[in-house]
């Protein structure tokens, strides 16, 4: 149920981002924006959290980044592309399966509107 709220609190930071900004500038605008209105909410959020990957006692500490990690448990993708594609939900479910995260969003900021950019992610 957490996430559930989470969940709803992240998209309506993300609809406040890109309604001021409007849709096409650069994923690191739209990461850092979204950052500061979930730590203006009170929440915890890392941005570029790095994910080590381990393969038969070898360690890769930088593995892969993490666009936003929200309360060390929800993984956020920023995105601004033409469309989600099966390669974005694969690279979040990655991000899912090597963190302790188990659920996340990923937000396409480039639609004209935000409902048409989301994607939610899940390890179940």
């Amino acid at each position: 149920m957490q996430d559930d709220y989470l969940s709803r609190d992240i998209l309506k930071c993300a609809f406040k981002v890109h309604s001021a900004l409007g849709s096409g500038l650069l994923e690191k605008v739209y990461q850092t924006c979204l950052a500061h209105e979930l730590r203006n909410e009170g929440y915890l959020v890392e941005e570029e959290k790095t994910i080590p990957i381990v393969y038969d006692g070898i360690r890769f500490e930088q593995g892969y980044r993490i666009d936003l990690m929200v309360q060390e448990e929800f993984v956020v993708e920023i995105k601004v592309v033409e469309k989600i594609t099966i390669n974005h939900v694969a690279q979040a479910l990655t991000y899912l399966r090597f963190s302790i995260a188990d659920r996340g969003l990923i937000l396409n900021f480039k639609e004209k509107s935000l409902r048409d950019g989301i994607k939610r992610v899940s390890k179940f």
